[in-house]
């Protein structure tokens, strides 16, 4: 058996200087050693190494003159209080040259530490530097991207966000920046699809550089496709950094490495952007091109955002436009201010002056919820159903049930998803007759609705809040009144979600003030407003002498003799231009009819027109009235024809004391109209 080899032992000395020569002579790690007088003791070879000097030039010199040999700031008052203190400094990043073969600037990560011997005496530092360029490169890339996504987009304006890409690059990503966007783009239309097949009209939306940089081209003149290269590119590209190949001009200077980005969004163009250094600059890099693509990833997205609202706002301005006013038409029963003050969000707002039958007057306000293209749309629909429906003479309450199951119709036919999203919608509907200053009003959901009565005295909720149209459903709301001549009637849409609302308190004061006129309450109230809420303001007549006649017909068949020659005296007064025969025939038919199948009393009332006169014959009847063609055989049967075939339009409407038949006839062909 061999004799047991003696072990070797090493001093901990020996394992202290070979541990220190490892690190010094092998750790990509740069070391400069100083002493307590701040002079460079000892500097290993990958600290002296990068900057291509020998170990000897920067050995035994003051550290403020080894770092200027280096071209690194030296700052003396943080290494003599590490000396002073021992409190390490770490990861400080000072800036140096660039390195041999690239243009940019080194970065390292600078420590110190305070170097003590065994018995606790201070012999000097320490100095470790790293270089973190290509870290602190990158971080830059995530910070500029992460700037980007904050800061493109703000506005849904296309130019805005182009201004936003050049404010966002420059001077941290390019030192010129030019944004050209397609001709079709700058208009709000719709781009052309697919990259290859088309080379779009380019503008100049934006453009930018810096002191450095070379010149970029006014905003606004067309850049032809080849000032980009032969073809617009599918992604970055760099391009040479020559005025011939980039869209930069020839003169006042010399354009320096460059790429350029196309701005496409689902296979649409909306234009490029190129981005150009100073001549002297680092060129662009793989990790650059892969940043210029996002970047110009999310300001493509921020463009057709930009886009679809300006596509989306001009079809809701389309269906939000107001029909044209019907002063002709309602002005002998109120006179109307009308008020919209747009907010931007596509609330589906609306109102209507909707004139009706025996010169009464429908005034409608509603709201959807939801606000959005889609809440315009089913806004434009109840409009429709608004209008359709008070030709068949309801109650405004039964007039709300309808339009509640046309609104649930509407859900379900567009309704995709939760019935969380199903629309919903607000409406007060009120009708007023100018005869007897009668108004019926219903409400659907929560809205403005106030009454001011002449003496100024306002009456805030005439009707009660009720159940939203497509919600609750009915019954709605209803209350019937009487209003003296000169009343104001106020209607406003309910606020869309989110909205701080009117303010109620300030919108009363304004309007008790009667004694101006609708147009001045309604500019003082819309201020008040929030956006997107609608106004309407009626100021409430009743029809004069002039204009209405009426008289009680005794239920007796003798009486429709008696009736004609009423109808003809008021005729021969008023001077109307139309056919005497006509009016008085209709009356006579209508009051045959109530006499024959209603019941007493019956009223016969002629009311005067523009275009010519309404006649309307009420009895305490609920019969409805049936418009039949009678055999030639039979006596009777024929009074609805006749009516129907000489009159304009006719209808009946029910009251709770029985039924109006009522005919509208015209002015006699070629005949003017009093007063033109």
């Amino acid at each position: 058996m061999d004799a047991e080899q003696p072990r070797v032992t090493t001093d901990e000395r020996t394992w202290n200087e070979a541990i220190l020569g490892a690190v010094f002579t092998q750790a990509q790690v740069g070391f400069h050693v100083l002493d307590h007088d701040l002079r460079v003791i000892k500097v290993n070879k990958v600290a002296a190494g990068r900057r291509g000097l020998p170990v000897d030039r920067i050995a035994g010199l003051p550290a403020a003159e080894a770092y200027a040999v280096l071209g690194v700031s030296f700052d003396e008052a943080l290494l003599l209080d590490v000396l002073a203190t021992g409190r390490p400094v770490t990861d400080r990043l000072v800036t140096g040259p660039p390195s041999a073969g690239t243009p940019r600037s080194s970065v390292f990560s600078v420590s110190v530490h305070r170097l003590e011997d065994g018995d606790g005496r201070v012999l000097g530092l320490v100095v470790t530097s790293t270089d973190v360029t290509a870290r602190e490169g990158a971080q830059a890339r995530l910070a500029l991207l992460h700037d980007a996504h904050e800061r493109i987009g703000t506005g849904l304006d296309v130019e805005r966000t182009a201004r936003e890409l050049v404010h966002v690059t420059l001077p941290r990503f390019a030192d010129s920046v030019v944004v050209a966007l397609t001709d079709t783009v700058l208009r709000g239309r719709d781009p052309a699809l697919d990259v290859g097949v088309t080379t779009p009209l380019l503008r100049c939306a934006a453009a930018g550089r810096t002191a450095a940089g070379p010149p970029v081209p006014d905003v606004g003149p067309v850049l032809l496709p080849g000032v980009f290269g032969d073809e617009l590119p599918r992604s970055a590209s760099l391009v040479a950094g020559t005025a011939t190949s980039g869209v930069l001009p020839t003169d006042g200077g010399r354009p320096g490495p460059g790429l350029v980005v196309p701005l496409t969004a689902h296979g649409k163009v909306l234009g490029v952007v190129a981005f150009h250094r100073a001549a002297s600059a680092e060129p662009y890099g793989p990790d650059d091109l892969a940043l210029a693509d996002a970047i110009a990833a999310r300001t493509a997205t921020c463009l057709e955002n930009a886009l679809r609202f300006t596509r989306e706002h001009i079809v809701m301005y389309a269906l939000q436009a107001w029909p044209l006013r019907q002063h002709e038409a309602t002005q002998r029963a109120v006179d109307v201010a009308q008020r919209h003050r747009p907010g931007g969000t596509g609330a589906g707002s609306w109102y209507d002056v909707i004139p009706l039958p025996g010169a009464r007057v429908a005034l409608v306000v509603g709201q959807v919820e939801n606000p959005g293209l889609s809440a315009v749309a089913t806004m434009s629909r109840l409009r429709t159903a608004v209008h359709s429906l008070t030709t068949l003479d309801l109650d405004p309450h039964e007039l709300l049930a309808r339009l509640h199951a046309v609104t649930r119709r509407l859900s379900v036919e567009q309704t995709i998803g939760p019935r969380a999203d199903e629309p919903t919608a607000s409406c007060t509907i009120a009708v007023y007759d100018p005869v007897d200053g009668r108004i019926d009003i219903a409400r659907a959901g929560t809205s403005l609705l106030a009454v001011v009565r002449p003496d100024g005295s306002v009456d805030e909720r005439p009707v009660e809040d009720g159940p939203l149209l497509g919600a609750g459903g009915p019954p709605f709301a209803c209350a019937t009144d009487v209003l003296p001549e000169g009343s104001t009637l106020c209607l406003a849409s309910a606020p869309a979600p989110g909205d701080e609302g009117a303010r109620t308190g300030e919108i009363m004061a304004a309007l008790a003030r009667p004694d101006r006129p609708p147009e001045t309450m309604a500019d003082e109230v819309e201020r008040l407003l929030a956006p997107d809420r609608v106004l309407l303001l009626a100021r409430t007549r009743r029809l004069s002498s002039d204009e209405l006649a009426e008289w009680e017909i005794p239920f007796d068949f003798e009486a429709v003799a008696t009736a004609r020659a009423l109808v003809e005296e008021r005729l021969d007064a008023w001077d109307l231009p139309v056919d005497p025969f006509t009016v008085t025939l209709v009356a006579s038919e209508l009051v045959t009819n109530a006499i024959r199948y209603g019941a007493a009393p019956v009223v016969l009332r002629l009311l005067r027109q523009d275009d010519g006169l309404v006649c309307e014959v009420g009895d305490a009847g609920q019969a409805a009235p049936n418009l039949r063609h009678a055999k030639a055989v039979d006596e009777g049967g024929r009074g609805l024809l006749i009516c129907a075939t000489l009159a304009e339009d006719w209808g009946v409407r029910h009251t709770d004391d029985g039924k109006t038949v009522w005919a509208a006839i015209g002015t006699r062909p070629g005949a003017s109209p009093e007063g033109s």
